[in-house]
C-alpha cells in the first residue's frame, strides 16, 4: 500500500445507499480537489438482514 496522509471511509448498508455509493464518492472527490487518491478497499459483509457495502479511500493532500 502507498503512504497516505488522511482516509476516508464510506458505508453503506441499505439498497438505495448502495446503489448511490458511486455518485457520493464521486461528489466528495469533486469538493475535495487537493486530494490525491494513492489506494482503496473495498469491503463486503452480511449477515441474516443486511449486506454492507464499505469503500475505503486513502489519499494524500496536494
Amino acid at each position: 500500500m502507498a503512504e497516505f496522509t488522511g482516509v476516508k471511509v464510506f458505508s453503506a448498508t441499505k439498497a438505495r445507499e448502495r446503489d448511490e455509493l458511486g455518485a457520493v464518492i464521486t461528489k466528495w472527490l469533486k469538493d475535495n480537489p487537493g486530494l490525491t487518491v494513492v489506494d482503496k478497499d473495498v469491503m463486503q459483509s452480511s449477515d441474516n438482514e443486511f449486506h454492507c457495502l464499505t469503500i475505503v479511500i486513502y489519499y494524500n493532500e496536494k
